[in-house]
């Protein structure tokens, strides 16, 4: 061993004990690997950031700011709401199908943004049906693993895997390459879970509750304020009278005891929440929430049709607290309180109503710690200090921010954070994604280009803008890669990779190839426990290619299998997609030891089946 390979692997050693630590940040390893290398003597300082000029980087980025357009536009959560809607009350076809959507979505997307988006999912499908988010989370985070094993571009294991290959002068992996395997495992994986995550609401602990000093949500609004009792919903029939009608004309206005504080309707794309106003005209289908005057408490209170509501052919449907929540991409709410030299003091909120922003409406009232009843808020006048909740769309309340006379802004909900800013643009959003995988799949053009002429499609189309297009990128995971890329180089001019792959050979002795697979599977597996995906690829890649060369084999069978054990992390909370639902679901080390083993020896014994069979040894 020469001295240079000493120091190579001592620096190997000490990137993988910080990687297992987590300190400094696997980022910062990777900064640190880029100016320590050249040190070595062994490459230069250009070859140590050469990783920054790797297509497989820009392609990496382009892929995350064509997520980040899908999210934006709601593609995922769309899917979410189809999926609320078909899945019934049954727990193992809800998980089933929420592992098949972010399955599919995370094909082409990266796994933490895909979890990012359906956690709100997942935690809607618990509240609704009861099931423990702890059921419904590590599906979650599961599915999103081995999306990473359906296409080239879904994963970074898959992409520095294809590097190595390219560079060791072997062809490069199609964009479908490890679809065959990637599909047969996510079936697989949803089998699997439809059984085991009946016992995770038993074992996990209940999920952490919100901070006390985070921000409300909607249904703690509605509970807050008693809304439930007040809030009515009522469909336009086919034969109502009030069809074409506005609502001046038909006398849907406060001083008749009815507000119409917003209008659902049906669209080619799916149903819309507007803000009517007084002109708005009705159709049938219409569904109006309307906020009477006067609350109801009686159990039926829901079912009672207003005189209003007979008169002008309106069917009262039932209205939940989970209303609010479950259409929060279109109404929105915000506490204001009124300052000392507001123009509103002395008024009703009847009379102050007109000089609210346009679209905004004033249900509820608190002054002190004391909620006001529909009574009493109806003839109180307003005081300096009285907090008003007030419920429109979600550009007027952003609106309000701005206002420092009449009303100030004390509270805005979570579900803000989660607004879609661009709804309107899903349709593109789609057709960009589907002219960039076609150009993939075609490949008339390199994978690299076909991710670029999406990201300018969305651009174009207004998915996304550019500002947000580059917050989208996650330098860290950039930077990593291209931190850790030059290793192999390293060690392969040291002859490391070379020693490695002999002492291996040495071992295993006159093995099948077989064995030699299943060793090199079983190394990734295990260095993926302690070191993130990207980290154990970019080190097991040139190692397995070496193996496969020692003993006269083709690199592909042991290449795609580096990349497919990557995203095998099951076992571990380490990975970025475990870690980001395991407060959430109250999850403990154990959990994930006890649901990942048997799914890891699953997919293992799986992949080591259809492996050499799609790809030959020989």
């Amino acid at each position: 061993m020469t001295f240079e390979l000493t120091l190579v692997l001592a620096l190997l050693a000490g990137a993988i004990l910080m990687f297992m630590l987590g300190r400094p940040r696997a980022d910062a390893v990777g900064l640190l690997m880029m100016v320590a290398l050249p040190l070595t003597g062994v490459i230069s300082a250009r070859e140590a950031i050469s990783g920054f000029a790797n297509p497989n980087i820009i392609l990496i980025a382009a892929m995350f700011v064509i997520g980040e357009g899908l999210a934006r536009t709601g593609v995922a959560q769309r899917l979410g709401d189809w999926l609320v809607t078909r899945g019934g009350n049954r727990p193992a076809r809800l998980v089933a199908l929420l592992m098949l959507i972010v399955g599919s979505l995370g094909s082409v997307m990266y796994s933490t943004g895909v979890v990012a988006i359906f956690i709100p999912v997942a935690l809607r499908i618990a509240r609704n049906t009861g099931m423990s988010p702890a059921q419904v989370l590590m599906p979650v985070s599961y599915a999103a693993l081995i999306s990473g094993m359906l296409t080239l571009v879904a994963a970074a294991p898959n992409l520095i895997v294809n590097y190595e290959l390219t560079r060791t002068g072997a062809e490069g992996l199609d964009f479908l390459a490890l679809t065959p395997i990637g599909i047969p495992v996510l079936l697989l994986g949803m089998l699997y879970m439809m059984i085991a995550s009946r016992w995770l609401g038993a074992e996990a602990k209940a999920g952490a509750q919100d901070d006390a000093n985070a921000k409300p949500r909607l249904g703690s609004w509605v509970e807050q304020y008693q809304l439930a009792e007040r809030e009515l919903r009522a469909q336009i029939a086919p034969d109502s009278p009030a069809i074409g009608q506005s609502l001046a004309a038909l006398g849907l206005t406060p001083d008749r005891g009815l507000r119409v504080i917003a209008l659902e309707r049906k669209r080619a794309y799916g149903g819309c929440v507007i803000g009517p106003d007084d002109e708005t005209l009705l159709a049938a289908g219409d569904v109006l929430l309307l906020d009477r005057a006067t609350s109801t408490a009686t159990d039926d209170a829901q079912t009672q049709p207003l005189p209003q509501c007979a008169e002008l052919g309106l069917e009262p449907l039932p209205l939940s607290g989970l209303y609010f929540a479950d259409r929060a991409q279109s109404i929105g709410m915000a506490e204001v309180i009124l300052p000392a030299e507001s123009r509103l003091l002395g008024k009703t909120l009847d009379e102050a109503g007109v000089q609210l922003e346009r679209g905004l409406h004033a249900v509820g009232l608190r002054r002190g710690r004391s909620v006001l009843d529909a009574e009493a808020r109806a003839e109180t006048r307003l005081q300096a200090g009285d907090t008003l909740l007030l419920v429109g769309a979600w550009a007027a309340i952003e609106q309000l921010r701005g206002q420092d006379h009449d009303l100030v802004t004390t509270n805005l909900p979570k579900e803000l954070d989660e607004r879609l800013p661009a709804a309107k643009r899903a349709p593109y959003a789609v057709l960009s994604l589907a002219v960039t995988v076609g150009l993939m799949v075609s490949e008339l053009l390199p994978a690299m280009h076909a991710a670029l002429v999406g990201v300018l499609l969305m651009l174009l189309f207004r998915c996304i803008d550019l500002d947000n297009a580059y917050r989208a990128i996650s330098l860290r995971t950039l930077v990593l890669i291209a931190g850790m890329l030059p290793f192999g180089m390293a060690l392969e001019r040291t002859g490391g990779i070379e020693l490695a792959a002999d002492a291996l050979v040495g071992v295993l002795g006159a093995a099948s190839p077989y064995l030699v697979l299943a060793t090199v599977y079983l190394m990734t597996l295990a260095l993926g426990m302690f070191v993130v995906p990207a980290a154990t690829a970019v080190l097991m890649a040139p190692l397995a290619m070496a193996l496969a060369a020692e003993i006269g084999a083709s690199p592909y069978p042991f290449a795609i299998a580096v990349a497919l054990a990557a995203s095998s992390a099951f076992m571990t909370p380490v990975v970025p997609a475990n870690a980001m639902v395991g407060t959430l679901g109250g999850y403990r080390f154990g959990d994930y030891a006890k649901m990942g083993l048997p799914l890891v020896l699953l997919v293992f014994t799986l992949t080591l089946t259809l492996l050499p069979w799609l790809y030959p040894f020989y």
